[in-house]
């Protein structure tokens, strides 16, 4: 048996709403694997204005937390440290308690995405488009400077929203080029596509998926596929789901957390395909 595996360690999701998080399942099929006994992974219902006292109450046997919406920008101040990863989106998914009661945060979707793309044989593409531009585009966008050195393009339906994403590009130093929301079925032509947008935000760009499409990636994982993912897929095209997002960001969660690696990811992603299968 692994050193510590019985000691008894929490971690948990946060966020609001939070009852349909999959990082429960996730979490505990990999401490199964790991032969970590006495660790245990919850799920609790937390907002802004909750957080700093629900952290504050965490006790010694706290190994870290994993989060969601509206608390990754809400945590930040509650921190001693952020990683360059989180700094560079203001944006923390993941915060670690080490043995010196230091909260250190990081963003484990940044390297998710990379890492997701990566294992579908995409290591660099020439150009990109974003569809949508909300929290999950300035992830997509750190994620692309790391795999795109050249124009992305990124579909938006506000001139607020383009304007956040000009901050980004300028902050991340990569070339964005900014397109109205009505031209979206224009992306579809990139080496790659990323799609941020929520359910059925895509649907009707589903019909003009070119005949030899490349490599997309959609950020919804239930329910799937998407109408774009599924037209995408008969033709022939690459596509990485949100659930490959979703295991690859909790893998790197698992691993800071329990100091073990390399997380399992096939019992993880199996795990979440079991998980949405009985939905």
């Amino acid at each position: 048996m692994p050193p510590g595996a019985t000691e008894a360690r929490r971690a948990a999701v946060l966020g609001s709403p939070i009852a349909h998080s999959l990082s429960p399942v996730l979490h505990r099929a990999a401490y199964a694997e790991l032969g970590l006994t006495g660790w245990s992974y919850d799920r609790f219902e937390v907002d802004e204005a909750t957080l700093p006292g629900f952290i504050e109450k965490l006790g010694p046997e706290w190994a870290g937390l994993s989060l969601t919406m509206p608390l990754k920008r809400a945590v930040i101040p509650l921190l001693g440290e952020v990683t360059e990863t989180a700094a560079s989106v203001e944006a923390v998914n993941t915060v670690v308690f080490t043995k010196d009661g230091r909260r250190v945060g990081d963003n484990t979707d940044i390297p998710g995405i990379v890492a997701a793309l990566h294992e579908r044989g995409i290591e660099e593409v020439d150009s990109a488009a974003i569809l949508g531009a909300g929290a999950t585009a300035s992830s997509a966008l750190a994620a692309l400077s790391r795999v795109c050195p050249g124009e992305i393009a990124v579909y938006v339906r506000s001139e607020a929203r383009a304007a956040e994403m000009r901050q980004w590009a300028e902050r991340l130093e990569v070339s964005v080029r900014i397109a109205d929301w009505a031209d979206a079925e224009q992306a579809l032509h990139a080496p790659l596509v990323i799609s941020t947008t929520p359910a059925g935000a895509t649907d009707a760009l589903a019909r003009s998926v070119p005949e030899r499409p490349t490599a997309l990636f959609d950020v919804l994982y239930d329910p799937w596929p998407t109408a774009l993912a599924a037209r995408w897929s008969a033709y022939g095209g690459a596509v990485v789901s949100g659930l490959d997002l979703l295991v690859h960001q909790a893998l790197l969660q698992v691993e800071q957390m329990t100091g073990r690696a390399p997380a399992p990811l096939d019992a993880m992603r199996k795990a979440g395909e079991r998980a949405l299968a009985a939905r």
